[in-house]
């Protein structure tokens, strides 16, 4: 009883607490439904990035190609803010990816047993000795200076000897990098549900909840032979792992596309020394395909990721632009042709604005032979270099000669991952800006042109944008269109 009686004045004390605590909140708003409030999200500047703000272009050319008579398709669009990459994706950047998938093939061998099983370079428990995923530990760094017998095999398995010269150099045919991608979009698509019955709202007609939902994934293993084995396999759907998809890519760039892009020429050169060499450090990189470009994207996100700690589920992944995203980013805020205003090539004081072929044969004129170092140009006025020339620039869009027509009027996007057996015109991915070695016609911000996913040029690189993680207003915008 005494328990009882005890129990009863607790809780009346708590409910008379609870009513005048939330007596005293009601007061406060009037009663009204004001909304959970908390802290805002302060997103940072990303290094290396400016901000597009959204807005609205016409895309493509309205009147016919007066030198190649080509159509480019046009519309009306409007485009959501973003940040982008104020310079392409230098050597030095890539070269950062290229040597951090080297370091952590090294840190995974420095932890096998068969190079001395130093587990300190592999995370797999906590400090309280329970097991988590495995990860490497970055913390611990490598000894290239004094390594022991163990680990100097261990470091060694990367690097080769050409069998000709004998110089030591990386073995490229190692490096590859694995990431997965979950793809929130199929995921949310009603017909993909789970739950069967989700997939309709129709209660008249009902799904049925025994139907089998077929689903495609792409994954890829490496085989006994080091090969890269990629595959897009169907299969029931059965758990949110069927919308995880796995990519393995080599992500050495492909050097002798110095070559093998201009027959009958000297250039071996750039083919030797154009990657490696500290003085290309800052001139854009080439010779990385589209699915490079996009594993790259992939490693940068994750680079961030592991920098931000609890934040980092606030913050968009980094990608490949929009096709349209690429082009309303070009034209500057006025919208121009070319990322400058008039239709000139150079500026009052002669000087060209950008870096392409000004006449037939004579690359030089414009003081370059191939592409420049990134930046040296003037910026458009949304504050991005070599929007038009020096390299040619991948998007993320599928290539189609429907073009904007094929897309909605609305942060449009054709993305499109070809399996590998795809026919090859749904490989073609569009390619943006021209380059070092095209005509002014072709450094216009509309101007399309394509490319395999799987083919390097030595005149084609990227750069990255990042949705923003606030939707902010374009006041300035808005004023001038009063």
């Amino acid at each position: 009883m005494k328990h009882t009686l005890l129990y009863l004045l607790c809780a009346t004390v708590s409910a008379l607490l609870t009513s005048c605590i939330g007596g005293k909140r009601a007061m406060m708003n009037g009663g009204e439904v004001t909304g959970q409030r908390g802290s805002g999200i302060n997103e940072p500047v990303p290094y290396g990035m400016v901000e597009v703000k959204r807005g609205y272009l016409k895309a493509g050319i309205e009147q016919n190609d007066t030198l190649w008579g080509a159509l480019t398709p046009t519309k009306d669009i409007s485009v959501d803010g973003f940040w982008m990459d104020q310079s392409e994706v230098t050597n030095s950047m890539y070269r950062q990816f290229v040597e951090w998938v080297r370091d952590s093939i090294i840190r995974e061998r420095l932890a096998d047993p068969q190079y001395g099983g130093d587990e300190t370079y592999k995370i797999e428990v906590d400090r309280y000795g329970e097991p988590v995923t495995p990860h490497l530990n970055w913390a611990k760094p490598i000894p290239w200076r004094k390594p022991t017998e163990e680990q100097e095999r261990a470091i060694q398995s990367v690097y080769t000897r050409h069998p000709i010269d004998g110089t030591v150099m990386l073995d490229v045919k190692q490096l590859n990098y694995r990431y997965e991608i979950f793809d929130y979009e199929k995921a949310a698509l009603r017909k993909y549900r789970l739950n069967p019955q989700e997939r309709s709202l129709n209660t008249d007609r009902p799904t049925d909840p025994d139907e089998v939902v077929m689903i495609s994934k792409d994954t890829a293993y490496i085989n006994d032979q080091g090969q890269i084995v990629r595959q897009t396999i169907e299969r029931p759907l059965s758990s949110l792992y069927d919308f995880l998809n796995t990519y393995i890519v080599n992500v050495y760039p492909d050097t002798t596309c110095w070559v093998n892009d201009f027959a009958n020429a000297q250039q071996e050169q750039y083919m030797r020394l154009y990657f490696s060499s500290p003085n290309y450090n800052d001139y854009p990189v080439v010779g990385v395909t589209w699915e490079q470009a996009e594993a790259f994207c992939a490693w940068r996100t994750e680079y961030l990721m592991k920098g931000l700690g609890a934040q980092a589920r606030y913050i968009q992944r980094y990608r490949l632009p929009t096709e349209i995203e690429w082009e309303y980013a070009a034209r500057g805020r006025e919208g121009n042709p070319y990322p400058w205003q008039g239709d000139e090539a150079k500026n009052q004081d002669g000087c060209f604005y950008a870096n392409f072929k000004p006449d037939r044969g004579n690359y030089t004129e414009d003081g370059n032979l191939i592409t420049s170092k990134a930046g040296i140009y003037g910026a458009n006025s949304n504050g991005l270099y070599d929007m038009a020339g020096n390299v040619a620039e991948w998007t993320n869009t599928v290539y189609t000669e429907a073009g904007v027509n094929a897309m909605a009027d609305l942060n449009p996007e054709l993305n499109y991952r070809a399996a590998k057996e795809d026919p090859y015109m749904l490989k073609r991915k569009s390619v943006r800006g021209g380059s070092w070695k095209d005509p002014m016609s072709m450094i216009r911000s509309a101007w399309r042109s394509w490319e395999y996913q799987n083919q390097p040029r030595c005149y084609i690189g990227f750069r990255c944008v990042r949705s923003k993680a606030t939707n902010s207003s374009n006041v300035n915008t808005a004023k001038k269109k009063k």
